[in-house]
């Protein structure tokens, strides 16, 4: 992929851009700058996330069509061709093929979708009896046409791209072999083949590694909380569930507690107990406690005393 950039006036300069907020305009530069050679964008709500923009941001985007989106969770960025024109020897195809098959593009290069009934099958196979466009898209000539027919051979733009074929079993092997405390998938059914897929438009293999390795020593995803509750492979392969775990929402904490969300009356339980633990037996503290408590009913103390006095004598019994 290519590690620069370039933008043309006509549309960063028109109206319709500038009367964007600042933040939605610095989000489409952002997009733009990690988009592949097609123009797509895998990772749109981390990049928004990452610049401090908002929602908002995003959507505004979309409503004014500067990117266009998929039900992958993919977007691409709709003058793309626009603004770049990239060598052939420097191309890279996106692997988004199943989104990059919808699309047509307009006179003026820009991306359109394909009218509905024009959405067939996909990638251009040439052979004696088929008939490619002879028509280059270039600064000379740009018509509109279907991306998946494919461009003459002498042409210098970039062909494009083939299906690449997912390995979902390795996803689950991988799983199995590393989240060895939680419950291992037995089968791959459609379902989860259809999360995998999501996810690998959103994120790399590694990526997905990284979350197995964090689950994987997450405590609390491993059953330590207060439902015993234990993290699955189709948990984690939901989008949002996959994003905290990356982010580090669920790692342990010092002292052994684990992110995410914990029971408060355990923790306090537990703080008790470590603090006196060290400096006398459990025994000596009840009998302190008691004392405490009797002490306190002698010189008449307020109801809010002994509700205190009272609820720490009976988390040290329960202890």
């Amino acid at each position: 992929m290519a590690e620069r950039r370039m933008f043309t006036q006509k549309i960063v300069d028109s109206d319709a851009f500038l009367d964007m907020p600042l933040s939605t305009q610095a989000l489409y530069f952002h997009l733009n700058m990690r988009a592949d050679d097609d123009g797509f964008v895998n990772n749109p709500k981390k990049i928004q996330r990452m610049i401090g923009a908002s929602e908002d941001d995003l959507k505004l985007l979309l409503a004014k069509r500067f990117i266009l989106g998929f039900e992958s969770g993919v977007v691409v960025i709709k003058h793309w061709r626009m603004h770049n024109l990239l060598r052939k020897d420097r191309y890279n195809p996106t692997q988004y093929i199943d989104e990059y098959n919808t699309l047509a593009l307009n006179d003026n290069g820009s991306y359109t979708e394909k009218p509905i009934n024009d959405l067939v099958a996909t990638t251009w196979q040439p052979n004696g009896n088929q008939m490619a466009t002879q028509d280059r898209i270039g600064k000379d000539s740009i018509v509109k046409y279907s991306l998946g027919e494919g461009i003459s051979c002498d042409s210098d733009e970039p062909t494009p791209p083939t299906q690449k074929r997912i390995d979902y079993q390795s996803i689950v092997d991988m799983f199995n072999s590393i989240c060895v405390s939680l419950p291992a998938v037995r089968s791959l059914s459609e379902n989860r083949k259809k999360a995998i897929k999501a996810r690998l438009n959103t994120y790399s293999v590694d990526d997905i590694k990284q979350c197995f390795e964090l689950a994987e020593a997450s405590s609390f995803l491993k059953g330590s909380n207060n439902r015993n509750w234990t993290a699955t492979f189709d948990w984690l392969l939901k989008d949002a569930n996959m994003a905290k775990v990356l982010e580090g929402n669920y790692a342990d904490k010092s002292g052994g507690f684990s992110g995410g969300s914990f029971d408060t009356d355990e923790f306090f339980r537990l703080s008790v107990q470590r603090a006196f633990d060290d400096l006398a037996p459990r025994e000596a503290l009840e009998r302190e406690a008691a004392a405490r408590l009797e002490n306190t009913k002698a010189t008449e103390p307020t109801p809010e005393t002994l509700r205190r006095a009272e609820e720490l004598k009976n988390k040290l019994q329960g202890g």
